[in-house]
């Protein structure tokens, strides 16, 4: 494991146990079996090192939920099932990071203080890693979506989903309702937008009556 690594995982423990006002550097430090000095040839301020764990805990999670989807789609599940597999993986590995802290809302509050820029372009990765989802599974399962629907529309959709079951949730926790309810909304919002691509039928010629046409 490189130095780096070694840190973050220290930090994130830190951070975990005591929160971010009341955790130090020296304390990662120790956690992570350096000296000060040598923590800080890492990361020059406790706020760059907070910022490296989110942006680790993010990276995570975008792999957590491209490994669900191609599974689930493997498995031969619909649309509805690869996006909850994706989206369930991906928020479930966030929240798993600091599930259990007791500072886990002053995390998620310094979180967008001190990382909004990070949010922001994170959630920007995870609207991208939905539309090509949806995108990749419409064109391999002929899927059409509804009239002036498109893979980006649905996956902005999907994202304004999880943000207002947030709004029942706001830790996200506990997490199995979190997630279930998440479901529940993916579900209604695909079963709306998609419909299965029928193949054309052959043109049915006229069956000639038993005793043939009479005259």
């Amino acid at each position: 494991m490189s130095a780096r690594d070694r840190i973050l995982e220290a930090a994130m423990m830190v951070f975990r146990r005591h929160g971010f006002r009341r955790s130090s550097i020296e304390e990662t430090a120790e956690a992570a079996g350096l000296t000060r000095q040598g923590l800080y040839h890492h990361f020059k301020s406790k706020e760059a090192l907070f910022r490296a764990v989110i942006a680790r805990v993010h990276d995570d999670a975008i792999a957590a939920g491209i490994a669900a989807a191609e599974a689930a789609e493997a498995a031969g599940g619909t649309l509805a099932d690869i996006l909850i597999a994706q989206v369930n993986a991906r928020l479930g590995r966030f929240v798993a990071s600091f599930e259990g802290s007791p500072h886990i809302e002053e995390l998620f509050s310094q979180h967008l203080t001190l990382a909004r820029d990070l949010y922001q372009r994170y959630a920007a990765l995870y609207d991208a890693q939905t539309t090509a989802t949806i995108a990749r599974i419409c064109r391999r399962r002929q899927l059409v979506l509804a009239p002036g629907m498109t893979p980006a529309a649905l996956a902005r959709c999907v994202e304004l989903s999880i943000n207002g079951v947030k709004s029942a949730y706001p830790s996200m926790l506990p997490a199995d309702a979190f997630l279930r309810d998440v479901g529940v909304m993916i579900r209604m919002l695909t079963a709306g937008a998609t419909a299965v691509t029928m193949p054309e039928q052959p043109e049915r010629l006229p069956v000639p009556s038993e005793h043939g046409d009479r005259t």
